[in-house]
Order: structure tokens, then C-alpha cells, then sequence
């Protein structure tokens, strides 16, 4: 009896349970209830009335069911049995012994008791089989199937088709039930109900619900759990044949515990919370399983206005169904009364509380159509970047905030991410505005985005232009072109970052499609079209329909011969090409002038793939080729299958190698988190000082890990290990191009919290991977050995293209140079290593931001390796410092031995110094027999032989003692010789110092028409003391902006007055008459 009274109200917790009695009935153990909806008020829920019964097995609910029906209808009583939405009451019959393939016994008997059902008011019938070993099976009836087993409910608890809300589902949706691993979730697959043919089949959705019983839901890490399982399920899902890769996913959750204490309000604010971290966190699983709706169903304990407990429910919502990635909302329920399913849903935060909605599981709306086909193509939905930037921004921001101390005061501001399309007015300019999600009709789009970063909490705007690949593939007519022009300029006159997301398929190609069913040929021969033709020509009928100027044609006999197609559409052409010149041109400008970003998402073709070379730093997904041509047209041009895939031509594995992408990602959420992360080291705008933010790493600790004399990973030097710290502040290096030019280590990190640049130098051996090519049956793999310390054509081209671009991102750049010289074989000559040595020298003379070359432990600078780096190419910006373990000069030591100290020099040192032979020579200068000559010599040579490796190695220190910090100190080649444990500090300030300085000299100089000495020296006169202290000069200038930013302005009015007083003279001075 107590197990019955356990399952009634187990299966019945969500409802309000008014009576429950088990006793034998007829000698059947037997369950009566009666039970309300908990979700409406008890004076408005009409009582509904159950049974459980337990029979021996399915032959005797012949002889059983008379009985049953029996013992409910004396227990309903006088009781309604139905109301105007359907049959209240249920029937639960629990067999002791039954197989699930007597499913057709039970139908057929229920159809013939049907009426009997009807006069009851049962809504289903409900049976719980037996299985050995296993769970029982559930198997529901329904009245509105005419009590036929409904398939969708089978091995599911009797409650649970309301509790999941499948009928919701069931509207728009056929429904196909998928296995699940938890007990308390059920996974489906829905395909949209269409009358239509959909290219590709109907939309599909993969449905994760569930119901909790866990108290704990609405904290961070019951919220966590929850959605991790949701995903476990998904995942799971994902790889079942039936599921499409362009399908969504939507998580839903129903808590059936009921929370006390808290307002809807409170809740909606926790889940917004809540929701913000763990998209943070999960970001890759959603976007990798196509996460588009994420639904909690909570219920709480309030009281009704009859003063009876009611439950309400709020539902909280995540979604992107409206354009925006998982936005989260807020919906208080008002359920039927009757049937207890939500009726409307009303947002809880909107500006008209009587706003609500019906909302049944909507097919496919605009936005879904869109996400679905980028989702096809490997990529995502241009307008949900700005949701995965949000979730970026969210991460970041978390990992800065651990890596503070516990004391510290940042918090993460409120309102991150906000975001402001770029649209055109009626004048054809671009204007800041809001537009509905999916409604473009350009292949292009573009946002300005404000983002509050750790560098700039109070917000800092950026210019994403994306292609949208849902229009026309993406391509590139002249619209597209018109509006990318106009994008990137918005962004070079604002002196805005520029980032650019790409996914297209090159310039649009197009034919005059109207002219297709008009035109007639002309062959030479009608009877034999084989022999060729001589035109194609248009009817008088057909040519005169055409708008003028729409083709050029002239007079034959048969009508009109076509000399040149025209059309009427303006874009389908060469127009196209001529567009692609212009953006072409527009992104090499943007280049040089702001910082420019580009992220492959997808296929970038033709134009495209320009484009993200022109803007230079790239970030590739794994599967986002960049490409010139498609495979399958260089395979009919080849005239045999050589290439299988657009990556064998463009993918990461062609551009990472090659230098034309910086990083790798494999998806793009983890591709976006590498956009914010770059953007953390430029600056707001062009000609800020670099981006700074608070570090937990003192500047002033000294630097641990210690450079050695044999080869070692100079990544090391930089990043240090967990308990060695290194050069930059622990956690903030992020290398880039790492897989071309090998014996070169390039990337950005943070000393102080200030963004730098840094070049470092490999003292490994490392291999030059250079691949065959599949059209070539000859070629293959060849593997090059590049030694370390030495620059070769790729390092030296990666070496000018990394000060390059660290210029335009205003950053001061440490150069930790190491090289011995460079490369100058036959095959590296050949290679164009002098060219690509020289642009080292251009890039440099060209920097306009402070340069530390120095030379670190056991490091060595020397020949042409010096030459690209000397700061006399550029004086005013360049510095270079030594370890006192360093060396530098011309050649190596044991090098210029063999030319400058040779064995003679050695010998006669020898002669000089050794007791020995200086005992020898006297005595064979006073010798005068021949052979006591003879023998004298031979002692003396012996004697040499035996000292000359002890005086090549004194030559050798003797050589390289010219080579060491001191002499190029005094010969004033380096600034300073500076340790490397306290580099760190060191530079720190000195940057510091430079760049605040550079940032005041600049403004002045824009002021007025001084020279940089004279801007340079009022700085002085301000500062008032020792003006080579860094540290001092760097505090007072960051401590005293203001006084700066005053002198700044009375040094522009003095600027001013002067020029007036020379106008009037001037003025005054002309002669009128």
C-alpha cells in the first residue's frame, strides 16, 4: 500500500494532491485520488479524480476493467467528469505480470469500452509493465488518439508529456524520440511540419528536455551541472545519423521544486547572471552543438487571491531566435485552467505589463533559415558574432579578475557589449541605427561595437565589418564593395580598430538572365549545328522589347546579330572586378593607417582571400580555406582530379607555414576570444598611448628564469615557468606566427600591465617543412634544417613584417636579439635573403614608436645581424642595452682569431711569456754549432706544440674580451649595460617614459610649429629635476596629465596669436591703391 501512495505522489508532485486513499478494492490494491493543477488557484481548477489499480496481468483486465471503471465512477461521485476543455480524470492500471507486445490486446479492448471511458471522463489510460531486470514500461492512452497508445509517451511516466510540454512541440514539429542517457531526460529529433518542398528537407531541431528536482538549480553551480548535462545529451544526439549538421538545439528544463522566498524578479535578474557566466564558460560546447534556445521552467510558492497556495511559474529563457546570441528573458505563465498548459506568456521586464504572448514552438523564422544555411557552409550566422563577442568579453574579463589579488578593487562593470549597426541613409551615408536581425539584402554588414575591457573599463568602439554568407554565398557585387568602402573608411576617419569576419565566395559573377529564352543562333550549316555558327542574334519582336542600351546589336537578315550583352542589372559583371580593385586599395590604406584584423570563418575566395591579406593579421579557422581559385576549377584545368579539398589549397596547414595567418583556431568562438584578446594590446584609437591594464605581477620583481648557454626554448625567456617567472607578466604572452620563419619568435605581451611587442630569437636547430606539390607527380616533401641564431630569408621577411605591424598597433617593441649573423649560402642568396634582410632596416628606420634591441644572457649580436638592428638607423627611436653576459662585434671570437690572432701571434706571445722558451731562445742565440742548433729547435717546437692549445684559448678570450658589455658601452654603441634580473623593472619605466613622453611631444607638436627639441624641452622645464631618472619622469607625467594637457593648450593659443599678429602685419602691410 505505502509503494502505491509513494508512486501516486511522486508521479503527481508538480500537482496539488486534495485526497489520496489506497485500499482493496474487489481484491484489488487499489489507489483513489483526487488532485487540482498546483499552477492555478484552487477556487478556479476544477477537481480531477485518479485511480491506480493493480491487476495480475493483461488477460484478466477483460474481467478486470468492469470492476475499475466501477470503483471510479462511485469515487467521482456527482463530480464533473468533463468541462468544456476535454476529460479531467485518469486511470492508472499497474500490472504484476504483462509483456510490452501485448500493446494491441489493450487497444482493441479499450475501443470496445470506450463509451464507458468517455462517460468517466478519462483523459488517458496509463499501464506500467513489467520488465525482468530493467525498468517498467510505461504505456499511455490518450482520448484524444481515441485511447490508440500514443508512441511519443511510451516508457514515459504519466506525467511526463505535461511536465515536458511536448504537446507545445507537437504543433509545429513531427517528432522523432531518440535515446537519452539520464532517466529524467528525453531527446527528439523535430522536423518542421511543411507543406512545401524545402531544398535540402525541412528544418530540423534537436529538443533536449528535462525535469530537476534539485533545490539547488538557481546557484552557479547547480545551473552549471544542469547545463552540462543538457549538452552531454546533445552531444550525444549529435551523433546519430538522423541528425543534420545544420540543425538547432534547444535545451529545456522544467524544476519541479518549488522555490520560496524570492521574487520572479530576482530570479530573472540571478538567471541573466548566471546565464552571462556560462556562456562564458561553455562557449565552445554551445556553438559547437548549435545551441539556440536555452529554457527553465521554475516554479514558485506564492498564495492566490482566494488565499489558497498556488505555484507560479516564470519561465527564463536564453535565445538567439530572434537574431541576438541567447539573449536571456523573462516570462511569467498564466496556465488553462483546465488543461493546465500555458495559455500566454508574459514578459516580465516589458515596458507594457499587459504584453504577452502565445507561443507555441515557432518554425523556422528568418534568422533560423540564415543560421542554418551559414551553419552548412562551416561558419555562423554573421549577426551571432556579436553574441560570441559578448560571451569573449565575459571570459576575459573573467580570467583578468583571477589573475588579481584578493584586495583588489576591480570589479567587472556592468553593460559590456553593446552594439550599433552601420546602415545607409536615404543619401547613400552611413549612420549608427538598429535594423530587425535577417532582414539585409547586401551580402555585407557592419557594427560599431562598445566593449568595456580590463584596459578600458569604461569602454572602447571598434568596427566589425562581416560578410553574410546566407546572401548570394556571400559574394562580392558592387553593393558589397560599395558598403565595405564605406565601413572601413568610417573606421580610418574615426582612427577606430577595424576588424573584418570573413566568409564569401569572391567577386559575384552573373549573366543577363532575361536574354536566356530570347536568343536565337545563327549556325553555318542549319542542318549540321556541328560545323559551328556565325552569331547570335535577337527577333525585331524580342530586341525591341529591350530597354535601350541593353545590348549592342546590328542589322541581319534575321533580326539583330549580338555584338556585346549590356544588361539592365547593374553588378553581374566586370563592375564587380572593378569593386574588388576599390576595396582592394581601401584595406591596403586601412593597413597603414589604423589596426586592421581579419578572422577567416569560413571559405574566402578570389577578392576575399586578398582582402585578409592586405589587412595582414589574419586568424584562420581550421576549416576556412583561403583560397584564389576553387579546387574543382584547377582540377579541369590540370585535366585530371589533383586536389580533393578547398583546405589542400588555402587551409591552415598552406597558411600557417606560408605567413599569411598568425593564428590558428578550431571554431569560432575560440576565433573570436582570439579577436578580443588582440585587441586588448592596441590602443582605443591610433596615436593612444599602448593599452594598459592592472597586473597582479609586480614590476619590480626580478626576472627568475635565466638564459643558458647551450641551446634552450627562448619562449622561456618571456613566459617563464610556474615557479621561474619570466620577461613579461606572468599569463600575458600570446606568440604569433609560429609556424613560419621558425628560427624567429614573434608575439605581444605585458610588462607592468602595458602592452609591448617583442622578437625573440630560437638558439635551436629547426626545420623548414617545405610540402609537395600534388600537381607535380616529381615533387616531394623536402625538409630544411635551419640553425639557430641565424636569420634566414623567412625569419629576417617575418622579423620586418612583425616591427611593421607592431608600429601600427603603437606599440614599443623589446627585440631580444640573439643572432650570429645571417644565413648566406647559395640556396638562401637565391632565396632573397638580402632583401628581406634589408626590409629589417626599412622597417625599422620607418618605426615611430620607442625599440629596445637587447642583447640578453649569453646572447651574442654580431656582422650584418648587428647592422639590421643599430640604433643609428633610427636614433631618435631606437635603444640598445647588453647583459653584462652578452657579447657583440663583428665575428666570434675563435673566428677572428684565425684572422687577427693567428698561430704566429700566438707563438711570439708564447716566446714572450714562458719561462721555458725564453730559457731556449738564449740559449740558442748563444749556440753556435749547428747541431746543438738543431737540437735547441727541436725542444723549442716541441714546447710549442704543447702550449698552443692553452694560447688559443687566452687569443680566444683575448678576442673575445673586445666583444663584451664594457667596451661596447664605451665605444657608445649600446645606451646601457643592464642585468637581466632587473630588466624587467628597467624597461618598464623606460617604456614608460618614452611613450608618455613621445604621446606629450606628439600633441605639441600638432599645436604648434616648434621643433621636437624645443617640444622636448618644455616638457623639461614642467619636470624641474634630474630629467634622466625614468621612473620620476614616467610618475610625474602620468601624475600630472592635466598640467601637461594645459601646457598642450596654451602652447596651441600662443600658436594662434602668433599667426594672427603675422596676418594682421601682414594684412596692415598691403597696398590697396
Amino acid at each position: 500500500m505505502a509503494a502505491l501512495e509513494v508512486y501516486v505522489r511522486r508521479v503527481y508532485r508538480a500537482h496539488r494532491i486534495l485526497d489520496l486513499n489506497v485500499l482493496e478494492k474487489d481484491g484489488r490494491l487499489t489507489c483513489l485520488f483526487s488532485f487540482q493543477f498546483a499552477d492555478v488557484e484552487q477556487s478556479s481548477a476544477p477537481i480531477r479524480h485518479g485511480l491506480l489499480s493493480v491487476i495480475p496481468s493483461i488477460d484478466s483486465l477483460g474481467l478486470e476493467i468492469t470492476g475499475i471503471f466501477n470503483n471510479l465512477s462511485e469515487y467521482i461521485g456527482d463530480s464533473p467528469t468533463r468541462v468544456e476543455g476535454g476529460p479531467l480524470n485518469m486511470v492508472h492500471i499497474a500490472v504484476a505480470d504483462g509483456k510490452s507486445g501485448e500493446i494491441e490486446a489493450i487497444e482493441t479492448l479499450l475501443a470496445t469500452e470506450k463509451l464507458k471511458l468517455d462517460a468517466l471522463g478519462v483523459r488517458a489510460m496509463s499501464f506500467v509493465l513489467p520488465n525482468d531486470k530493467k525498468d517498467p514500461g510505461y504505456f499511455t492512452f490518450p482520448a484524444c488518439d481515441d485511447y490508440k497508445e500514443d508512441s511519443l509517451r511510451r516508457n514515459m511516466r504519466p506525467t511526463f508529456h505535461h511536465l515536458l510540454e511536448l504537446s507545445r512541440l507537437a504543433i509545429n514539429f513531427d517528432l522523432d524520440r531518440i535515446p537519452a542517457i539520464g532517466r529524467n531526460s528525453q531527446v527528439y529529433i523535430g522536423t518542421e511540419k511543411t507543406d512545401k518542398p524545402i531544398r535540402g528537407g525541412p528544418p530540423q531541431v534537436v529538443f533536449v528536455r528535462g525535469i530537476s528536482h534539485s533545490q539547488g538549480l538557481v546557484t552557479d553551480a547547480g545551473a552549471m551541472r544542469a547545463l552540462q548535462q543538457g549538452l552531454d545529451e546533445l552531444e550525444r544526439a549529435q551523433s546519430n545519423s538522423k541528425v543534420t549538421r545544420q540543425s538547432s538545439s534547444r535545451i529545456f528544463l522544467h524544476s519541479l521544486y518549488e522555490i520560496e522566498g524570492s521574487s520572479p524578479l530576482e530570479l530573472a535578474l540571478r538567471f541573466k547572471a548566471v546565464m552571462g557566466k556560462l556562456k562564458s564558460k561553455l562557449a565552445s560546447r554551445l556553438l559547437k552543438l548549435r545551441v539556440d534556445e536555452i529554457e527553465v521552467k521554475l516554479r514558485l510558492a506564492t498564495t492566490g487571491e482566494d488565499g489558497s497556495a498556488v505555484t507560479r511559474n516564470l519561465r527564463l529563457m536564453a535565445s538567439s531566435m530572434d537574431g541576438q546570441y541567447l539573449t536571456p528573458n523573462a516570462y511569467l505563465e498564466n496556465p488553462d485552467p483546465v488543461t493546465g498548459v500555458t495559455t500566454e506568456f508574459c514578459l516580465l521586464e516589458a515596458e507594457n505589463p499587459a504584453m504577452c504572448i502565445l507561443d507555441p514552438y515557432d518554425r523556422s523564422n528568418i534568422v533560423q533559415t540564415k543560421r542554418s544555411i551559414a551553419r552548412r557552409v562551416g561558419s555562423t550566422y554573421a549577426y551571432d558574432f556579436l553574441g560570441l563577442m559578448e560571451v569573449a568579453l565575459f571570459a576575459e574579463w573573467d580570467d583578468h579578475l583571477s589573475s588579481l589579488p584578493g584586495k583588489s578593487e576591480v570589479e567587472t562593470p556592468g553593460n559590456l557589449f553593446a552594439a550599433r549597426e552601420l546602415l545607409e541613409d536615404d543619401n547613400g551615408d552611413l549612420a549608427l541605427g538598429t535594423r530587425t536581425v535577417g532582414t539585409n539584402t547586401a551580402g555585407m554588414v557592419a557594427w560599431v561595437v562598445t566593449m568595456k575591457t580590463p584596459e578600458y573599463p569604461n569602454g572602447r568602439d571598434v568596427v566589425v565589418i562581416s560578410n553574410d554568407v546566407t546572401v548570394q554565398s556571400g559574394s562580392f557585387g558592387v553593393e558589397e564593395d560599395e558598403f565595405y568602402y564605406k565601413a572601413s573608411v568610417y573606421a580610418r576617419e574615426n582612427k577606430l580598430p577595424r576588424v573584418y569576419i570573413a566568409c564569401n565566395a569572391g567577386a559575384r559573377i552573373g549573366l543577363v538572365d532575361e536574354l536566356k529564352d530570347k536568343i536565337n543562333i545563327k549556325f553555318v550549316e542549319p542542318d549540321s549545328p556541328s560545323k559551328g555558327f556565325e552569331y547570335l542574334y535577337l527577333s525585331d519582336e524580342d530586341y525591341n522589347s529591350l530597354p535601350e542600351g541593353a545590348v549592342i546589336a546590328y542589322r541581319v537578315a534575321e533580326g539583330w546579330a549580338l555584338s556585346d550583352i549590356i544588361g539592365t542589372k547593374h553588378g553581374i559583371g566586370v563592375e564587380n572586378l572593378q569593386g574588388s580593385g576599390k576595396i582592394a586599395g581601401e584595406t591596403s590604406r586601412s593597413y597603414n593607417e589604423i589596426f586592421t584584423l581579419s578572422y577567416v570563418t569560413g571559405r574566402s575566395v578570389g577578392i576575399g582571400a586578398y582582402l585578409v591579406r592586405l589587412g595582414q593579421r589574419v586568424i584562420q579557422m581550421d576549416e576556412g580555406p583561403i583560397i584564389l581559385t576553387g579546387y574543382s576549377a584547377l582540377n579541369k584545368l590540370l585535366g585530371r582530379d589533383v586536389y580533393t579539398s578547398q583546405n589542400q589549397l588555402g587551409g591552415p596547414q598552406v597558411m600557417i607555414p606560408n605567413g599569411v595567418s598568425h593564428l590558428k583556431v578550431e571554431e569560432d568562438q575560440e576565433g573570436i576570444a582570439q579577436i578580443i584578446k588582440w585587441l586588448s594590446f592596441v590602443p582605443k584609437t591610433v596615436g593612444d598611448l599602448p593599452a594598459a591594464r592592472e597586473s597582479a605581477d609586480p614590476v619590480d620583481r626580478p626576472v627568475a628564469w635565466r638564459p643558458t648557454p647551450t641551446p634552450y626554448d627562448p619562449r622561456l625567456m618571456l613566459t617563464g615557468t610556474s615557479d621561474m617567472p619570466g620577461f613579461f607578466d606572468k599569463g600575458s604572452w600570446q606568440e604569433y606566427l609560429a609556424g613560419w620563419g621558425k628560427s624567429v619568435i614573434i608575439g605581444r605581451g605585458r610588462l607592468g600591465g602595458m602592452a609591448m611587442g617583442a622578437i625573440a630569437v630560437e638558439t635551436r636547430l629547426v626545420d623548414k617543412v617545405i610540402p609537395a606539390d600534388p600537381a607535380d607527380l616529381n615533387s616531394r616533401e623536402a625538409i630544411l634544417p635551419q640553425a639557430g641564431q641565424v636569420l634566414f630569408p623567412d625569419s629576417s621577411y617575418k622579423v620586418a613584417q612583425a616591427l611593421r605591424d607592431f608600429d601600427k598597433e603603437g606599440l614599443p617593441v623589446m627585440i631580444f636579439a640573439n643572432w650570429r649573423g645571417f644565413s648566406g649560402g647559395s640556396r638562401d642568396m637565391a632565396g632573397e635573403i638580402l632583401k628581406f634582410g634589408a626590409m629589417i632596416v626599412d622597417a625599422l628606420r620607418e618605426y615611430t614608436n620607442p625599440v629596445y634591441i637587447y642583447l640578453p644572457p649569453h646572447g651574442e649580436l654580431r656582422g650584418g645581424s648587428w647592422v639590421v638592428v643599430d640604433p643609428t638607423i633610427n636614433s631618435e627611436k631606437m635603444e640598445m642595452y647588453a647583459d653584462p653576459a652578452s657579447r657583440g662585434g663583428i665575428l666570434e671570437p675563435a673566428g677572428i682569431t684565425e684572422i687577427k690572432f693567428r698561430t704566429p701571434d700566438q707563438i711570439k706571445v708564447m716566446h714572450r711569456i714562458d719561462s721555458q722558451l725564453k730559457l731556449l731562445d738564449s740559449e740558442l742565440e748563444m749556440c753556435e754549432l749547428e747541431e746543438d742548433k738543431a737540437a735547441i729547435q727541436t725542444q723549442i717546437d716541441a714546447r710549442e706544440e704543447l702550449l698552443k692549445p692553452v694560447y688559443l684559448q687566452a687569443a680566444t678570450e683575448f678576442a673575445d674580451l673586445h666583444d663584451k658589455t664594457g667596451r661596447m658601452k664605451a665605444k657608445g654603441v649600446i645606451r646601457d649595460s643592464v642585468s637581466w634580473e632587473s630588466s624587467r623593472e628597467y624597461f618598464f619605466w623606460r617604456a614608460k617614459r618614452r611613450m608618455l613622453e613621445d604621446y606629450f611631444v606628439s600633441r605639441i607638436l600638432e599645436a604648434a610649429d616648434v621643433e621636437e627639441n624645443e617640444a622636448v624641452r618644455m616638457l623639461q622645464e614642467l619636470y624641474g629635476g634630474d630629467y634622466e631618472d625614468d621612473r620620476a619622469i614616467a610618475s610625474f607625467m602620468e601624475s600630472n596629465a592635466n598640467v601637461l594637457d594645459a601646457k598642450v593648450k596654451a602652447t596651441k593659443a600662443a600658436g594662434v596669436q602668433s599667426q594672427i599678429e603675422a596676418l594682421q602685419k601682414e594684412l596692415e602691410g598691403l597696398d590697396f591703391q
